[in-house]
């Protein structure tokens, strides 16, 4: 039987780098063939406990019955991608976004995360006329021109960063104009004297961040940060996105907006809104999503896609978000009290180690970080989290059949398909690796 590494770089022969997305090389290598409930199976036939959830969207665990059988449904009924009209499909699956989510009047459905945000952004730019946007370093708002800057800078870069200072400009990949760099503007999370500072002297067209920084671990937001940034946006008429294709659904049905109490003007959704399958969401305000439909052409901010809104996958969302709705305090209790057993085992664990951790969680993400407080932002990772413990970590609980994402400071995600006896074998795993690696 091949290995791992002998399969990835035949790969490597008809894919450049080896894999579909570049995210997915990962130390050590795995060739994964199976996926259901909690666990995940690779060529070799080993099972792990999955926390790393494909970046989060199994919230109802791999391959849910409910979820799966509606789209066998759907696909046995004769229904097809028509490609033009309408369909019943889509404006129920509008309706009941907008019957859950109280911060959106109005949704547009697509396919990506990435797309979700890069929509929001055009909409904010129609809205205003204005041009630049401001993002946070550490997070990750797609793969977008505009949003591929400052996603973790290094610790050299970040280490002598202070208060109320401007990030300059680092790209993460090639091929991004350099007329565009004008108009992007990257600060720190939970920096509102950064933010107020390019409101109050800049055109800015948009604000968009996660609302908590899920993409490196969980940074979450100090008391008065969405807020501030509400009233900024307010005042200097700048339109305020959040970015929740991870923390939408998984923090509450409404949203971790619905938690923070903090209505933005847009809204981006995904992962765990159709259990895995490939849909998102950009939902906000009537006012500003009317602009997908201006009637001045000038106006129109212009929101298109073939494949958007697939009988397919709103199917798949429709099955989920009922499936959440109709058990709703039984679902988000079931993931809390995981999340909470999760958290206290951790914790417990790492209580009588020489060296420091903290346990940051919200409901069903949790993180353990190699440092001795809950981090504020992305620099304060870079400065204190121990990285090569981390990954040290990481690598040795997938050798013993936990897979959590082998990066430093990536969360984990904890689904309706887990159990207390995964949750409990998990940390017994963890004890055990832990010993060993001292």
């Amino acid at each position: 039987m091949e290995g791992a590494g002998e399969i990835l770089e035949r790969h490597k022969q008809v894919i450049p780098s080896g894999v579909m997305s570049i995210n997915r090389i990962i130390d050590p290598m795995r060739v994964f063939v199976r996926a259901k409930g909690a666990y995940l199976w690779d060529h070799e036939g080993k099972q792990y406990i999955d926390y790393h959830a494909a970046f989060a969207p199994y919230l109802l665990g791999h391959g849910d019955v409910d979820v799966d059988d509606a789209v066998i449904a759907m696909i046995k009924s004769g229904a097809s991608l028509m490609g033009a009209g309408t369909t019943p499909w889509e404006g129920e699956l509008a309706r009941l976004i907008v019957e859950c989510v109280p911060t959106i009047e109005q949704v547009q459905v697509v396919n990506t995360g990435s797309e979700a945000t890069f929509f929001a952004l055009r909409i904010a730019r129609a809205a205003t006329g204005r041009d630049e946007i401001v993002l946070m370093q550490g997070g990750y708002n797609g793969w977008a021109d505009d949003v591929s800057f400052n996603l973790m800078d290094p610790r050299e870069i970040v280490a002598d960063h202070k208060e109320g200072e401007e990030y300059a400009l680092r790209p993460i990949t090639a091929g991004i104009p350099r007329s565009l760099h004008a108009n992007v503007h990257a600060i720190e999370f939970n920096d509102l004297k950064a933010a107020e500072k390019l409101l109050a002297t800049r055109k800015i067209a948009a604000v968009i961040l996660e609302p908590i920084l899920q993409n490196v671990g969980i940074v979450k937001p100090k008391p008065g940060f969405l807020e501030g940034l509400r009233a900024l946006c307010d005042t200097y008429g700048t339109v305020l996105v959040f970015d929740e294709v991870k923390t939408g659904f998984r923090s509450a049905l409404g949203g971790y907006a619905s938690i923070a109490g903090v209505k933005p003007d847009l809204a981006a959704y995904g992962k765990a809104c159709a259990n895995g399958y490939p849909l998102a969401i950009v939902g906000g305000r009537r006012a500003f999503m009317q602009y997908c439909n201006h009637a001045d052409p000038k106006k129109r901010a212009v929101i298109a896609g073939t494949y958007s809104a697939h009988p397919f996958t709103v199917a798949a969302a429709l099955a989920t978000m009922k499936k959440l709705k109709g058990r709703e305090k039984e679902i988000y209790g079931t993931l809390e009290a995981l999340g909470a057993r999760m958290e206290k085992g951790l914790t417990d664990i790492f209580r009588t180690r020489n060296y420091p951790t903290t346990v940051v969680r919200q409901g069903s993400a949790f993180v353990l970080y190699f440092m001795d407080h809950q981090p504020e932002s992305w620099a304060d990772i870079a400065r204190h989290n121990d990285a090569q413990r981390d990954l040290q970590y990481r690598k040795a609980l997938i050798e013993a059949g936990v897979f959590h994402f082998p990066v430093t400071s990536k969360q984990g995600s904890i689904s309706f398909a887990h159990s207390e006896a995964d949750i409990d074998k998990t940390l017994a795993i963890t004890e055990q690796v832990v010993q060993k690696l001292g």
